[in-house]
C-alpha cells in the first residue's frame, strides 16, 4: 500500500514538473472594504468603538491635547524618543538601533510607545513635521530618526551633544 501511494505521488510530481500548469487567476474582482471606524453602528458595542486617547505621566488616559503633551515631554526631559515599542522591548529595528546608540552614552532616556496611541503617533508627526519613527528630541531640539542618530554617533557629533547630559547624570 505504501509503495502504491509513493509511486502515485512521485508520478504526480514528475508530471507537474514536466508540464507546469499556469492557471490564470485574478483576485481583483473581489473588492472588500474593511473599516474599524463605524460611528453610529447599532450592532456594535461601545467597547469596540475607536477611542482617542492620550497618555499622561502616570500612564493613565486623559483628555489632554497631544501637542501639549509632546511639547511638555520635549521641554521637561533631556532626551525623548517616540518609538515603536519600549527601550527594553523595541518593536521595530530602527527604534532598536536608536535606543542601542543612545544607551551607549549612559544618558537618561524618556520614551513613549506610539503603537499604543494612534493619536500620539499623528500628533508627533505634526509636531516635528517628520513622517517616520523613531523621532528623537535632545534638549528640546528635534534631531531626527535612527539614521541621523547613527550618523551623528559615527562622526562624534552625538557625543558632543550629549556630553553635558551624561555629565549631569554622573555627578548626581
Amino acid at each position: 500500500m505504501a509503495r502504491f501511494l509513493s509511486n502515485t505521488i512521485l508520478k504526480g510530481i514528475s508530471r507537474a514538473s514536466q508540464s507546469p500548469r499556469i492557471v490564470p487567476a485574478s483576485f481583483n474582482h473581489v473588492k472588500l472594504r474593511f473599516s474599524t471606524n463605524i460611528p453610529n453602528d447599532p450592532d456594535s458595542h461601545a467597547d469596540f468603538q475607536p477611542n482617542n486617547k492620550a497618555v499622561n505621566e502616570s500612564g493613565s488616559c486623559s483628555g489632554i491635547n497631544i501637542k501639549e503633551l509632546v511639547d511638555k515631554d520635549v521641554k521637561e526631559h533631556p532626551i525623548v524618543i517616540y518609538m515603536k515599542g519600549y527601550p527594553d522591548l523595541p518593536q521595530c529595528g530602527f527604534s532598536a538601533l536608536a535606543v542601542r546608540v543612545l544607551k551607549q552614552y549612559n544618558v537618561p532616556l524618556t520614551a513613549r510607545n506610539i503603537l499604543e496611541y494612534p493619536d500620539l503617533r499623528t500628533g508627533v508627526k505634526a509636531y516635528s513635521n517628520w513622517p517616520t519613527f523613531p523621532q528623537i528630541f535632545i534638549k528640546g531640539e528635534f534631531i531626527g530618526g535612527s539614521d541621523i542618530i547613527m550618523n551623528m554617533h559615527q562622526t562624534g557629533e552625538l557625543k558632543e551633544k550629549l556630553q553635558d547630559i551624561a555629565g549631569k547624570e554622573e555627578s548626581e
